[in-house]
């Protein structure tokens, strides 16, 4: 089976990684199901490299109902060990300006139907997300940028909301009194789920609209966010080719020992089944 060890999630507006050369699609069953399409594999400077857009290509799945689950398992079973995300997000604050990017360092997870562990029956384990993001990718992405030319926020914290509804006014002004900077409606469970899979990760957040707290701009709507997009997407996948070229093999964080002190539940005890359909991620660790 092919293999990448770099994977790119992108966004809206995001549907395709230019550049790409060998390139196969590779149709993925997980034991949670299909992922949002078909995960596409090529070489990008020399760097073997999978795609998948979150949405799905046509943007056809709302946030609510990503299968984030089989997208990060599909990625695992590829090789992939560190996973660059793009975004779309909307500003809490006057100084991040559409058309920006930010690299956040911190999240809020305020979703409520989200699937956003692999663990809780047969097998638990509690993985630390006190740094949500890679700091070593994060630190890529922000170099990435900056070698491109484009305004990069360095740290932020992103707010990520259930949707598909944008905010209301009271919410959007709440969330700037709780200290968030962006808000999304995907980013926390890739988090989670990719630290469970040892995955680094890290995300570009393109920035689109002043969501609804600001009082001299439009209400959002996804027009509003389509048509910034269209204005940063090239940039965009201008600065996530640039970090891939920068990504290296080895990296001084614990991402990819996550799960190591996080199982909590006696190997004796895990069903045969649960070892099976988790054993791309504990195998390891349950011998």
């Amino acid at each position: 089976m092919a293999t990448a060890r770099v994977a790119v999630i992108g966004g809206s507006g995001f549907y395709q990684m230019d550049g790409l050369s060998d390139i196969e699609e590779r149709a993925v069953e997980t034991p949670f199901g299909s992922p949002s399409d078909s995960v596409v594999l090529g070489t990008l400077d020399g760097e073997r490299v999978a795609f998948l857009p979150r949405h799905g290509r046509g943007h056809r799945i709302s946030p609510t109902h990503l299968n984030v689950r089989a997208n990060i398992y599909a990625l695992k079973t590829l090789g992939v060990d560190t996973l660059l995300s793009f975004s779309a997000v909307g500003s809490l604050r006057e100084h991040i300006e559409p058309t920006s990017f930010v690299v956040p360092d911190q999240l809020f997870d305020h979703t409520k139907s989200r699937s956003s562990s692999f663990f809780g029956q047969g097998i638990v384990a509690h993985v630390g997300m006190a740094e949500p993001y890679c700091p070593c990718l994060r630190d890529t992405l922000i170099a990435a940028g900056h070698a491109e030319g484009s305004t990069v926020h360095d740290g932020g914290q992103y707010i990520c909301i259930e949707g598909p509804q944008f905010s209301t006014v009271g919410e959007s002004k709440t969330y700037r009194q709780w200290g968030m900077d962006i808000i999304g409606m995907t980013a926390a469970t890739e988090a989670k789920l990719a630290r469970e899979a040892e995955m680094c990760y890290a995300t570009l957040a393109a920035v689109t609209d002043f969501d609804v707290w600001h009082p001299d701009h439009a209400t959002v709507t996804t027009e509003m966010i389509l048509a910034n997009l269209s204005k940063n997407v090239e940039n965009g996948k201008r600065i996530v080719r640039d970090a891939i070229r920068r990504v290296t093999p080895l990296r001084d964080c614990s991402c990819r020992s996550a799960l190591a002190s996080a199982i909590a539940t006696n190997p004796d005890v895990v069903p045969g089944d649960v070892r099976e359909r988790l054993g791309l991620f504990v195998g390891k660790y349950l011998r």
